[in-house]
This record gives structure tokens, C-alpha cells and sequence, in this order.
């Protein structure tokens, strides 16, 4: 994707947010976007798909966690135990959805970035990696996370250990429910 094609993207998802009055969540995604772009640079071979599935990862936001269910039973999502529990992690997959259907996104690698951005999973690429750690340091809230400082620590020695020290914050913090993808992917990385 070129980088007119980019702008052209991010014109779209500002258009389709504000339409929904979801502007702080456009600043997050292109925030998450950009910053995965220059994150990419370091780690992948091809950066520009971590831009966009940054830009796209939140896209969901649209629609508020009581109806995340019953949109994702529409969209034929399947879902677990844990995402009814806590359907703001339903966010994820209904994201993918809409960048697949909404925007035209098909490349798979991009799709699956989004789809685990909250989570992470067992099978995780160095896209997948990106994108997850790029939304970790580009939180959608105010100040800085709690756990930044340590996050960039592991940054510098690795994708796996930056996604591990978050994830192991996250389990010795207040975590509501644990998502099977993030035990699988918390699992695979401590054996890293």
C-alpha cells in the first residue's frame, strides 16, 4: 500500500469515526499506527502493514461493549466463555470484520494483527508482535501506562520480551478475566 493510499486510508477511518463521534478513537488508532509504522521499520520487512493495522485495530469502536455480542453473533464471530464475560475484548475481532469488509483490507498478515492486538495468541508473527506492543505504548488513556519504563527496557531486547513483560503486568494486575489467546501466548513466550 502506497503512501497516498495511506493517507486515503486514514481520511476513511477519520470520516467513518466521527461519524460515529468516536474521535478520540481516531486519535488512538493513527497514533497506534504511526508509531507501529516506526516500530516496523526496526523489525519487519514490511512496515507499512503494521501502520495499517494500527490505524484499523480500534475500528470497532463504533459500537459500545453491550452490544459487542450481539454484533459479533451477526458478524458470525465465534466466541469464548471469557469474551462474554468481558465483551470489550470482543473489540478485537470485530475490528477485523470491519477492516475486511468496511475497508477492503484482505491481506491476512494485517487482518490477523488486528484481530489480536488486545490479546496476542499462540501464533503470533512479528506483525502480530508489533501491532500488540505498538497499542501497549499507545494506550488510548491519559498519562503514561504504569508499566512503560519496564516495556522499553524488554523493547530493547526483543519483540517476544516486550510482549511478555506486558503480559506479565497485566496477569499481576487487576485483570478481569484471563482470554485464552493471551494464556496461550503468555505460555509460549516465557519458553522464548
Amino acid at each position: 500500500m502506497e503512501t497516498c493510499d495511506q493517507n486515503n486510508l486514514k481520511n476513511l477511518i477519520k470520516e467513518f469515526l466521527t461519524d460515529q463521534n468516536c474521535l478520540r478513537t481516531y486519535e488512538h488508532c493513527i497514533s497506534v499506527g504511526d508509531y507501529a509504522y516506526e516500530l516496523g521499520k526496526e523489525f519487519l520487512d514490511e512496515p507499512y502493514k503494521a501502520r495499517v493495522a494500527g490505524y484499523l485495530h480500534d475500528i470497532s469502536a463504533i459500537y459500545p461493549d453491550d452490544q459487542r455480542i450481539d454484533v459479533a453473533k451477526k458478524m458470525g464471530i465465534e466466541l469464548y466463555q471469557e469474551e462474554l464475560e468481558l465483551p470489550m475484548i470482543i473489540h478485537q475481532k470485530i475490528s477485523k470484520e470491519i477492516a475486511l469488509n468496511e475497508f477492503n483490507v484482505t491481506d491476512p498478515a494485517i487482518l490477523s494483527a488486528i484481530e489480536c492486538h488486545t490479546t496476542l495468541k499462540e501464533e503470533y508473527s512479528d506483525l502480530d508482535l508489533v501491532v500488540f506492543i505498538a497499542d501497549k505504548i499507545k494506550w488510548d488513556r491519559k498519562g503514561e501506562p504504569p508499566y512503560l519504563n519496564q516495556l522499553m527496557v524488554a523493547l530493547d531486547i526483543s519483540l517476544e520480551e516486550a510482549a511478555y513483560c506486558y503480559i506479565d503486568y497485566l496477569l499481576n494486575h487487576d485483570i478481569q478475566v484471563i482470554h485464552p489467546w493471551l494464556r496461550e501466548a503468555y505460555l509460549k513466550l516465557k519458553h522464548h
